[in-house]
């Protein structure tokens, strides 16, 4: 009976949360995810990064090693540097305007409104539409012969407007598309948000005399600092890896004018041959994703533990 009594203490103790055999078994539900993440992210990363530092066409079974030569083309190259800057403004912009329409549509349709549940489906529903799809659509209505837009201009006596060919009109054109399609995310979590706030804390800043910009700035924007980085760090991926809606909107023109990195990539590998040349665009891309997004995360964080 002793030894049953001991057997089944062992037994216990292996299984507490402290106990390293119990680390080893909880471990264990790691490795799927683990292993998954390995296969589709690790692995492509590296062979990225090997392939970088060839001359392969994409096709062919012979590559020779070039070490850095394609990245110093990199700084070279001016179709590139036009690509990054376009880079930049899709997604810091894409992200500025998301932030502020998104977060000014979530106070709105916070209260107490009649159809505000509608009118959120609505907002959202852009999301659930496919980026070409969406670009499909806008491309149709900023066509310079047959576009809605255009057709506006002309029946109140303009001239039409190459919306799209245009190379810095197509750049905001791009982002406004982008903007309007994706502004739901912000919405939503800002949404989330504004309804994790404890009304109490609105109720006793009214009964101190608190106007609603007030209430807004010392307590709305202060206990969403959670929301802004959730959104703001999704939106900037979103919009600095754009490339389904440059492409059906203006295809990267005129010439290589509103391309994107990801875009850029694309033209370089599939119509170009220059796989090693585009596998260095994308580790660049890459990079660059992972230092903004960890800026951001630490500024935003640390703004969150000042405010606490």
């Amino acid at each position: 009976m002793t030894q049953h009594v001991e057997a089944a203490q062992r037994a216990r103790r292996r299984r507490a949360p402290g106990h390293p055999l119990a680390s080893r078994r909880i471990n264990l539900f790691y490795l799927p995810v683990i292993i998954i993440f390995a296969v589709f992210t690790i692995f492509p990363l590296i062979n990225g990064f090997i392939l970088s530092m060839t001359n392969w066409n994409g096709y062919s079974a012979a590559r020779s090693f070039v070490g850095a030569a394609n990245y110093e083309r990199l700084v070279s190259d001016p179709i590139f540097h036009t690509a990054l800057t376009n880079t930049f403004i899709y997604g810091f912009g894409s992200t500025l305007i998301q932030q502020v329409i998104g977060l000014a549509l979530a106070v709105a349709l916070d209260r107490a409104l009649r159809g505000r549940n509608l009118a959120r489906a609505i907002i959202y529903l852009p999301v659930l539409v496919s980026p070409v799809v969406m670009g499909t659509m806008y491309y149709l209505f900023f066509s310079y012969n047959y576009g809605g837009l255009n057709d506006v201009v002309e029946a109140f006596g303009g001239d039409r407007v190459a919306w799209l060919s245009e190379p810095s009109i197509g750049v905001i054109v791009i982002v406004l598309v982008n903007s309007f399609q994706f502004v739901g995310i912000s919405m939503v979590i800002y949404l989330a948000g504004l309804q994790s706030i404890p009304v109490m804390y609105y109720e006793a800043a009214r009964l101190d005399g608190a106007s609603s910009w007030q209430q807004f700035r010392l307590i709305s924007v202060p206990l969403l600092q959670p929301a802004f980085a959730t959104s703001i760090v999704l939106n900037l991926i979103g919009g600095l890896k754009l490339f389904d809606v440059i492409q059906v909107l203006t295809g990267g023109g005129p010439g290589y004018a509103t391309e994107s990195v990801s875009t850029l990539i694309s033209t370089a590998y599939f119509d170009n041959q220059s796989a090693g040349y585009a596998s260095a665009m994308g580790i660049v891309l890459f990079v660059l994703i992972v230092i903004f997004t960890l800026l951001l995360n630490l500024v935003l964080n640390r703004r969150r533990v000042e405010q606490q």
